[in-house]
């Protein structure tokens, strides 16, 4: 698929890594994501069927219930989970497997899968989903912050850094 080329009737499913997204945009460009203009931009006017975002709720972040509230105004149905603490103090916050999880159950109604990340443990997925399932996939990411190979595996990639309006500054 050539860079740019949709087609009105294609229908997308677009899975939003949020945390790679955040620390992203945040250590880049000292900035944050502008949910509606992402949606916009990778939708086109193409079909939306679903578009998941997936979070992490930690007990001590202050103005979260908004940020989650936002991503859900710009049409993304959130799927989350609470902050890991084990007892030697490392905390983990992992949705890789139930991002590749959903991606794959839903890849039957869907023409075109689009991943929001840069991370390379993705791949494994982006080659199912292509060669095994024959889906479009597109990947939205920061080029700076993505794997190269991620890049080089997706049908399209698309380098937010590149979308207009896409970083708000704080």
């Amino acid at each position: 698929m050539k860079p740019g080329m949709n087609y009105t009737n294609q229908r997308v499913g677009i899975f939003v890594d949020v945390q790679n997204l955040y620390h992203s945009s945040k250590n880049l460009y000292h900035g944050r994501i502008n949910y509606p203009e992402l949606m916009r931009s990778l939708v086109g006017e193409r079909q939306l069927i679903r578009a998941m975002a997936y979070v992490v709720k930690s007990e001590t972040a202050q103005g979260e219930a908004a940020f989650f509230d936002a991503l859900e105004k710009s049409g993304l149905e959130l799927r989350s989970k609470d902050l890991q603490i084990y007892p030697d103090g490392l905390k983990k916050a992992d949705w890789d497997v139930g991002m590749a999880v959903d991606a794959i159950r839903m890849s039957s109604f869907l023409d075109v899968v689009v991943l929001v990340t840069g991370d390379g443990d993705f791949l494994p997925l982006i080659d199912y989903l292509k060669w095994g399932v024959g889906r479009l996939v597109e990947v939205a990411a920061f080029k700076r912050s993505t794997s190269s190979k991620v890049q080089e595996s997706a049908d399209r990639f698309i380098n937010l850094e590149e979308v207009p309006r896409i970083i708000l500054r704080k």
